[in-house]
């Protein structure tokens, strides 16, 4: 994180640290999973929380189904501090950990408040909720995870007049991330819960107690007023007036292809552009990182192996590339572009390769070409070394760069606001005279290989073992067309064996990658891009 406010640190997360990682005791709210717990802490009256839980007391929310798509509109509001949560994982083999960081920037003012935590876009088990039914229903309780100030806004008019944190934690989705940061700044609110997944609530009116989970309560210092609050709820049907008008609204809402180009913007002559070698040696440079492929299946019809690919940009800079279209032409001229710290576009610019226009109705925007390679060849073989013998490849060869989802936001350099990027206007449209396209860093492109054409074709290959090799930047007659500061880091082989028969193929195995789980819930419909 960089612009980082200053803060003073104060005397109650001391003493939260100490007795939080010194005394762990069984928890109060019936959440006995995870090791970080305390007993309530008596801290100095004139010392503010980090933050205090804001519930309307009444709530009027729509559903249908005995299910209510809402937030209750639980918002946690900041304190006089800002609050910046790391959650790491040192390698695949390891559990992530949740580290409260120190608000001056101090290494050795760092906490860690959660350990063995399983998932990145979401503090686990953060939200309880009491839900008493007004009349003979009995009372029923509902567990969320929460985000840190999700969806931030200035709440104080002496606040900060932006967050430097996330804005949501959704992105976080990738099962090979290995970083992100949730925050709140100081006099802002966020919203409390993840989200995702509906609430197991009917029609009808309820008596709703909304409490932090009490380790996460314990572990910021949270006093008993401070971490509880509590709500009437009114659920109607989505038929039943602004409900309908609602759930209209939100099926209508979308966003829209295309940017306003400046009919003005003149392309940079080919002639003046620098080769690699004659870039300045403090030229900031991206790194792009393959990591495994992921979501492995067989297609409905038995004969082609379907995965996920991410190539990430794991260095201090973005990676950007902009187009520049050739007269009466659908294609456009690519030119890599590199920028200081403090966003100063550098004079030099690199010529890489260029853009095409995909008119499929599926796509109908701007591909980069030569992106990133996939490749299935025999386990043990290398395609770049002799005949691989047996092997498939994806014709996936052009790309809309776009930053997905977030791969590891703790990284120098990295951007905790691309989720701010509009993907349609990102990838331009039919009369786009140039366009721009930036992956950048700390943050992934991610493409779900389910097409055929795309996805490995099984028929000509026999039962046995391969690799799947995602490449980023491949090499193509020995070299990579994108300027970067790391070229050994480009590829990821992961191992998977085939069997059955022509239509019916299955997957065997898939080569485990450490502890890493790959659930359903890493397979958001909004993230399927081809």
């Amino acid at each position: 994180m960089t612009d980082r406010p200053t803060r003073r640190r104060p005397l109650r997360r001391v003493l939260v640290a100490v007795l939080a990682l010194a005394a762990p005791t069984a928890l109060t709210a019936g959440l006995t999973t995870g090791t970080v717990g305390a007993t309530p802490i008596a801290v100095a009256a004139d010392d503010d929380p980090p933050f205090t839980l804001s519930v309307p007391k009444r709530r009027v929310a729509y559903g249908g189904d005995d299910r209510v798509w809402d937030d209750l509109g639980i918002r946690l509001v900041g304190g006089d501090r800002p609050t910046e949560l790391w959650l790491q994982r040192s390698s695949y083999d390891k559990k992530i950990t949740v580290t409260w960081k120190d608000p001056e920037g101090d290494p050795a003012g760092d906490v860690v408040i959660g350990r063995n935590h399983s998932k990145f876009n979401r503090l686990q088990k953060f939200i309880v909720l009491r839900v008493d039914p007004v009349g003979p229903r009995k009372p029923f309780r509902v567990v969320r995870g929460g985000c840190l100030g999700g969806d931030s806004q200035r709440v104080r008019p002496d606040a900060p007049a932006t967050s430097p944190f996330p804005g949501q934690c959704e992105y976080n989705f990738n099962p090979f991330a290995t970083g992100a940061v949730q925050g709140l700044e100081a006099g802002h609110a966020g919203t409390a819960m993840n989200p995702w997944g509906a609430l197991p609530i009917g029609r009808g009116r309820y008596d709703v107690t909304v409490r932090i989970a009490d380790k996460w309560a314990d572990a910021f210092g949270l006093s008993e007023a401070e971490r509880t609050a509590t709500q009437r709820l009114v659920v109607r049907g989505y038929d039943e007036g602004e409900g309908k008008g609602r759930q209209r609204a939100q099926q209508s809402s979308g966003r829209t292809g295309g940017i306003a180009e400046d009919p003005a913007r003149r392309a940079p002559s080919p002639a003046a552009a620098v080769t690699p070698d004659e870039l300045p040696d403090d030229t900031p440079l991206p790194d792009l990182r393959a990591l495994p492929a992921w979501g492995m299946q067989i297609s409905p019809n038995g004969n082609f192996l379907q995965f996920s690919a991410t190539v990430w940009n794991a260095g201090d800079s973005p990676l950007v590339v902009d187009g520049f279209r050739r007269p009466k032409q659908a294609y456009m001229d690519g030119y890599q572009y590199f920028f200081e710290p403090d966003g100063t576009q550098r004079p030099e610019y690199v010529a890489v390769g260029g853009f095409e226009w995909d008119p499929k109705p599926t796509h109908l925007h701007w591909h980069f070409q030569s992106f990133a390679r996939y490749t299935l060849v025999p386990h043990g073989h290398d395609p770049d070394h002799g005949d691989p013998g047996h092997h498939s490849k994806s014709r996936k060869e052009a790309f809309c760069l776009a930053p997905t989802d977030a791969v590891d936001l703790t990284v120098d350099g990295a951007d905790v606001h691309t989720e701010e990027v509009d993907l349609g206007s990102a990838c331009g449209d039919r009369d786009s005279r140039a366009i721009r396209e930036v992956l950048q860093s700390g943050w992934g492109d991610t493409y779900a290989q389910f097409r055929a054409g795309q996805s490995f074709n099984l028929k000509s290959l026999p039962n046995g073992c391969y690799d799947v090799i995602v490449e980023g930047n491949p090499a193509i007659a020995g070299s990579r067309i994108l300027v970067e500061s790391d070229y050994t880091n480009n590829v990821y082989k992961r191992k998977v064996c085939i069997g059955g028969k022509e239509g019916a193929r299955k997957i065997r195995s898939i080569e485990p990658i450490g502890i890493v789980t790959e659930g359903s819930e890493h397979f958001p419909a909004a993230r399927h891009r081809h």
